[in-house]
């Protein structure tokens, strides 16, 4: 089995690009569902290729499983859904196989890759996008693995170092970044557009600063009011947003939206009910919330996730000696996963090979049990019929192997010989096996 990925992140890609291919949740099920179907053919069976994606503000990969490879086709599948040439997405990705996979994806679960070093968001982002790959019948046994063994080396990772003992996060950092803007933060206003689990973040960082009002804007008012109850705060529609903008001196905006909700024109007009009074403004969100001309405003402080990369590094060299702690779990994470990939991979013959035996000797067993059967019918002797049965079983399970010592010149049978003496002679001195052999993969 072969395993690949292909990504984008913060370190590779800027930001409008990582827009262009971003996936809200709800939109996984079916994105899984054509990268499948691209991948295997119109009209083939898609259970052969294993597909996930793991879709964040600082990342789009996608991780796939099958047979044989299909690296380029991934690519050119991607750059396709983001309306760009192969060649520009190849220049902004990576492309990465086997035990490249496995550390990759091993350091994404660890924190050890995010844009906040050790920070744990990405673990549970992780574990959305293995759900979402469950529910559209994407994942099989080997990115099942891969995703199980990853959260088992996060989890080690987090509780033998202390990978996040120093972190900032990004919503600390938000609010840092207002603290240098604003002399008190307790005499602000703030909005926070949507309800996602970002904005609880940010929200939570800045209500401990008790800001003068807490607004929070939604698509759906459900939503925004369950989340204002937690700090007693107000609610808006996001229909509402454009005629109260000029009343926050902060906004916070991440949504899932595809297109920007805070334009140009609404920030001007709000900058003049201000009388230019300056705006603190953080987009969190990918693709953009807020338009990027916003930033070129004189009055305007716009801040997007690239730019809190310098704020969040901070405190990374005492985390040095933790990420090299890390690091050597991961070494051995990654050969343990190997070493699982490599027991079952189609060339080595070992696992298409258990199953040819396991279907085998299951037709033989169910001829012999049917056999045994129709004997009781008639009123045989059980006795009788459990000898014939067990009989039948051995002479089936002998006859090929009696057949093949008779066969081929001195040399070929002295091996077959050896080989036969090996399998049945040696393994009956040491006693049955608790565990059937498929079982012990």
């Amino acid at each position: 089995m072969a395993v690949w990925a292909l990504g984008i992140n913060h370190h590779t890609a800027p930001l409008d690009m990582r827009g262009r291919f971003a996936f809200a949740l709800d939109q996984i099920v079916p994105t899984l569902q054509g990268l499948r179907e691209s991948l295997t053919g119109p009209g083939r069976q898609h259970s052969a290729v294993e597909t996930a994606i793991l879709s964040t503000c600082n990342r789009t990969e996608i991780y796939c499983a099958a047979e044989m490879p299909a690296m380029d086709h991934t690519l050119h599948w991607l750059a396709n859904s983001g309306g760009i040439s192969s060649e520009l997405l190849r220049s902004h990705s990576y492309l990465l196989e086997d035990g490249h996979v496995a550390r990759h994806a091993f350091r994404v679960a660890s924190g050890l890759d995010s844009m906040v070093l050790g920070e744990a968001q990405i673990l549970g982002q992780m574990k959305n996008a293995v759900r979402a790959a469950e529910n559209a019948g994407a994942l099989g046994s080997t990115l099942n693995q891969l995703f199980q063994r990853s959260f088992a080396v996060a989890k080690e990772v987090r509780s033998s170092t202390e990978i996040g003992a120093h972190s900032i996060s990004m919503a600390a950092a938000a609010v840092r970044l207002a603290g240098q803007l604003f002399e008190d933060l307790s005499q602000i206003r703030v909005l926070f557009v949507g309800a996602g689990e970002m904005i609880e973040l940010v929200s939570t960082h800045f209500a401990a600063r008790h800001p003068k009002q807490i607004m929070i804007a939604n698509r759906t008012l459900e939503r925004g009011e369950k989340l204002a109850a937690q700090f007693g705060a107000g609610t808006m529609r996001l229909a509402d947003l454009p005629d109260h903008l000029h009343e926050y001196d902060a906004v916070i905006s991440c949504t899932a939206s595809s297109l920007p909700i805070i334009g140009l024109g609404a920030v001007e007009s709000a900058l003049k009910k201000r009388k230019h009074r300056p705006m603190f403004m953080v987009d969190l969100a990918v693709p953009r919330d807020i338009e990027s001309e916003v930033k070129d405003l004189r009055d305007v402080y716009l801040y997007t996730v690239d730019d809190l990369a310098t704020v969040v590094r901070t405190g990374q060299a005492q985390r040095q000696a933790a990420v090299e702690q890390a690091e050597v779990i991961i070494d051995h994470g990654v050969q343990s996963f190997m070493h699982w990939l490599d027991q079952r991979r189609p060339q080595a013959g070992v696992v298409p090979l258990i199953r040819q035996l396991n279907t085998q000797t299951d037709e033989w067993r169910a001829l012999e049990i049917a056999r045994a059967k129709k004997l009781l019918a008639k009123g045989e002797d059980i006795d009788t019929v459990l000898e014939a049965l067990s009989r039948g079983l051995t002479q089936k399970m002998l006859h090929g192997t009696l057949a093949e010592l008779h066969k081929g010149d001195a040399d070929q049978r002295s091996q077959t010989m050896d080989t036969v003496s090996r399998l049945f002679l040696r393994s009956a001195q040491s006693g049955p096996r608790g565990t059937a052999p498929d079982k012990a993969l």
